[in-house]
């Protein structure tokens, strides 16, 4: 990219801090302002928070370069701002979303898209009538080992896909902890962790026809954990666990079994740099080099690149994210009901 699109982020939490890092990253980017209500740089420097992935290293900007807002209005009126990135909860999304489209920036919000489907519709419908682009920040489809996924079943490098196992596990937020235990506007951990399982299995599969979920609640009120099966039109065995109820000092985790005709993949986050390894008939055992870079500076290239080539994402969409929360919908539903709930 040989034209600098200017990026302002909203919301300086653990998602906020990685986000600035990973456009640190990425050549085009320039950081041109940046919004929350309490916290804001000091002396250009924006202390870590920890997280699930990534380092809790401090953000350093260069102030007299980036502007910083306490006041989201005053932040939409800077005309050099051309990327509203939010990284806001997600009780939020919904009036920032539309606040900033209407403004006719390009806009990136975090996932969960919307509490409820409903008011995820809300921004989908915002975002076709806007000018500028829209995007989630799905960031597991532009994840390394998990893109290489989409592309094995994809093309079928190993023949069909008979069985897949998600498993993302996690001990209680440490951060934002009022929003985030907080169920009614935050979804538990159906919404904000396990979300990111539900959407690469429609990613993956297509939109999954019935599901099938028991759970419990322990700290937010809303589903802490979770464990659903999808019926796929492949006729897959696929299911995903998800939660955020392990005791402390467990380290989180993400990982994926897949069963082909011809070989089985295994990703597994703590084993670093042999996270994915490939089980072939009549080969040995052997590990996939990671990719470089992470999901986050995947997804924002992505969104940057499209808007330097005026032309909208494509590996996500608004109407992705809506989906994702209408299955997690279905999956709640039906830790109610006992039953298998349509899609």
């Amino acid at each position: 990219m040989n034209v600098n699109v200017n990026v302002g982020v909203v919301g300086l939490g653990f998602m906020g801090g990685t986000h600035l890092k990973a456009y640190q990253k990425i050549p085009g980017t320039r950081i041109a302002a940046v919004c929350d209500a309490i916290r804001l740089p000091v002396d250009g420097v924006i202390a870590g928070v920890s997280g699930n992935v990534g380092t809790d290293d401090a953000v350093r900007l260069d102030m007299n370069q980036v502007k910083a807002y306490q006041d989201f209005s005053e932040f939409l009126a800077n005309p050099e701002v051309q990327l509203v990135d939010l990284c806001v909860p997600t009780s939020d999304h919904v009036r920032l979303s539309i606040a900033a489209l209407q403004a006719g920036k390009h806009v990136i919000c975090e996932k969960p898209l919307a509490r409820t489907a409903a008011q995820a519709r809300e921004i989908v419908e915002a975002a076709a009538r806007a000018t500028g682009y829209f995007m989630p920040a799905m960031c597991m489809r532009f994840w390394p080992g998990w893109s290489w996924l989409k592309a094995a079943v994809q093309d079928q490098t190993y023949g069909e896909t008979l069985a897949a196992r998600f498993r993302r596990v996690s001990t209680p937020p440490g951060w934002s902890r009022a929003s985030y235990f907080d169920g009614k506007a935050s979804g538990g951990a159906l919404l904000d962790l396990h979300i990111h399982d539900t959407d690469f299995v429609q990613f993956l599969f297509g939109r999954p026809r019935r599901v099938v979920s028991t759970g419990l609640t322990r700290f937010s009120g809303a589903i802490d954990h979770v464990v659903t099966q999808y019926e796929v039109a492949n006729g897959a065995l696929v299911s995903a666990e998800g939660t955020w109820i392990m005791t402390e000092g467990y380290p989180f985790n993400m990982s994926y079994t897949i069963v082909f005709e011809r070989a089985t993949a295994d990703f597994d986050l703590n084993r670093g740099a042999e996270a994915l390894k490939i089980f072939e008939e009549g080969k040995p055992p052997r590990v996939v080099p990671p990719e470089p870079g992470d999901g986050y500076i995947g997804e924002l290239t992505h969104m940057l690149e499209s808007i330097h080539h005026r032309r909208p994402p494509s590996i996500v969409t608004g109407r992705d994210a809506l989906s994702a929360v209408e299955i997690c919908e279905a999956e709640e539903r039906s830790i109610a009901s006992r039953q298998w709930e349509s899609v």
